[in-house]
């Protein structure tokens, strides 16, 4: 039996089973097959701006969604290719490539896996939201303008990684754009904005018109966009490229299982890619899986569970040439709005897509890539908190320094280096703040024995507060034979506090002067013993009141010096 220190392994699959009912299959499987649908057009455009095949999105849909959801911790999380992931793996891909990229995914599921099962779930949440935020909206305008090639039909190399780099392509290649390029993403992005859409759909009864639309949002529109795009392509012989012109269409059917080349001098060239993946996974799965909670009366999703199971989704899938994968936000919505109950439903999805690549992959030749940009440019729109901008006004500059600085860093830079800078702010600020908040407070010598000062503590000492501790010997009056320091306001201490105290007793007692410590609390006077200070200081000069730091001892000025004042 495994240590308490682990968790156990246990899909939400099996708890979901127990009185699994006709009527819940009949849900997954409508669930299934719309989100399936709704999946299927996103996982080719995934792919294809990440700059690898559009087959390896519908690999990764069908293998890694099917895994999240059997092995998952959700009800109805839907995993498989993300947008967030696109810059990411566009980057990897550039610099390290294909194979060390299928590598660095499974040292990520490996990774994701071990945080699962050392119970670090949890700890993804401790995340700032600024940081999220900041991140999220940067990857979402490295998207748009990743999609602007496509968009208007631009006759490019291929695009580099950089900021600067892919904005001076694309301004060197502008005269190149197709009329009928933009005509085809423009009408797909009007079509996909424009179009009803089922989470969006009145539950009640409604009249016809509202049935109308209602029957309408079950075919999303990403479909009908890419259906519509695709006729016209074929029927008209449109200039424009397409995914048999460039891929050569998608194969009819799985790849073989086939382990990538690993090497640990390799392995070691890709900590940061693999680190990078792993963590946008985690935030991306578990703010998925806390969003169908919020939306939805089935039990919380279970965090170490789940990367468990993205760890897994995330070691496999790269066997058969899968993406990175993750929770989804928009396909679980979609599946929860279409009446999934289990996790059967996400089952169900990875199987539809299945089944489409088995019996109509050669109808995907005639896709054309500027209808797939038309809807990553509503992914893109659709991921990005750009409301946020405007109500920085109402936050605090910390908060807008660690957003911005995000942002900037994830679109100039890379996420990896947007989250470290981020990380780093926010303990830089939020050490700030505790320190501000840390407060020592002399208190009138009125009702004190001559030669005695006393200094009350608030809020926490430690290492960013201790300069306060340290500037107390300078406050001291000539005439100071004891300090007391009143800590029935100091909540915790760590060891830089206490050797700040520390440090104070030594010079006060070179000086011939007392400390006592009055009203500590427990965490700080547990540390203070564990370190054996309350030797050092004597453990008579740790009262329980400061009124107990005079009681039966004769007062300073009748001569019984420093050791009576404590």
């Amino acid at each position: 039996m495994l240590p308490t220190r682990f968790h156990r392994f246990r899909p939400r699959l099996l708890d979901a089973l127990t009185g699994y009912s006709r009527p819940d299959l009949m849900a997954d499987i409508g669930a299934g097959l719309t989100v399936g649908v709704v999946a299927l057009p996103l996982a080719m455009a995934f792919a294809i701006a990440s700059g690898v095949k559009p087959e390896q999105g519908l690999f990764t849909a069908i293998i890694a969604g099917l895994l999240i959801s059997a092995l998952g911790g959700s009800q109805v999380q839907i995993g498989g290719p993300a947008g967030a992931f696109i810059v990411i793996v566009y980057g990897i891909v550039e610099r390290y490539g294909l194979t060390n990229l299928l590598i660095s995914t499974a040292m990520a599921g490996v990774l994701l896996f071990l945080m699962g099962l050392f119970k670090l779930g949890a700890l993804v949440r401790y995340v700032p939201v600024a940081i999220v935020i900041g991140f999220t909206n940067g990857i979402a305008v490295l998207i748009g303008l990743s999609q602007l090639k496509d968009f208007f039909g631009l006759v490019t190399p291929k695009l580099p990684g950089d900021f600067f780099s892919l904005l001076s392509v694309l301004a060197a290649n502008a005269h190149t754009v197709n009329p009928w390029a933009v005509a085809i993403a423009g009408v797909s992005l009007a079509l996909v904005v424009l179009w009803p859409k089922s989470y969006a759909m009145p539950t009640g009864p409604v009249g016809l018109r509202a049935r109308s639309r209602r029957v309408a949002a079950h075919v999303p529109g990403t479909i009908v966009a890419l259906g519509l795009a695709t006729l016209a392509v074929t029927w008209f012989h449109l200039p424009v490229e397409t995914i048999g012109s460039r891929f050569g269409g998608i194969p009819q059917g799985l790849p073989q299982l086939a382990l990538p080349p690993f090497s640990w001098t390799t392995a070691k060239e890709l900590v940061i890619p693999t680190i990078t993946i792993a963590l946008l996974g985690a935030i991306e799965s578990l703010l998925c899986a806390r969003v169908a909670d919020n939306l939805s009366e089935f039990e919380r999703h279970d965090p170490n569970q789940e990367l468990m199971a993205q760890g897994l989704a995330n070691l496999i899938s790269p066997m058969f040439g899968g993406l990175p994968a993750t929770g989804t936000i928009a396909r679980t919505v979609t599946n929860l709005r279409a009446g999934a109950h289990t996790p059967v439903a996400g089952i169900v999805h990875a199987l539809t897509i299945l089944l489409v690549v088995l019996l109509a992959a050669p109808l995907a030749a005639n896709v054309p890539l500027a209808a797939l940009a038309g809807i990553l440019a509503f992914v893109a729109w659709n991921m990005g908190e750009w409301r946020e901008f405007g109500r920085l006004r109402r936050f605090t500059l910390q908060y807008r320094t660690i957003l911005l600085g995000t942002f900037l860093m994830t679109v100039i830079f890379d996420l990896t280096v947007a989250v470290q800078v981020g990380l780093i702010l926010a303990c830089a600020f939020f050490i700030y703040r505790m320190s501000t908040l840390f407060r020592v407070q002399s208190l009138p010598r009125g009702q004190l024995p001559d030669g005695v000062q006393v200094f009350e503590l608030f809020g926490s000492l430690f290492f960013g507060a201790v300069g306060k501790i340290e500037q107390l010997q300078a406050q001291l009056l000539p005439d100071t034979r004891a300090l007391v320091l009143d800590m029935h306001r100091l909540i915790s201490m760590d060891t830089s506090g206490l050797d700040a105290l520390e440090q104070l007793h030594r010079t006060l007692q070179r000086q011939g002067q007392a400390l006592v410590l009055a009203n500590v609390n427990e965490q700080p006077l547990s540390l203070i013993r564990r370190s054996g200070f309350e030797q050092r200081l004597g453990a008579d000069q740790i009262v329980p009141t400061v009124d107990g730091a005079f009681d039966e001892r004769p007062p300073p000025a009748a001569g019984a010096g420093a050791s009576a004042a404590g």
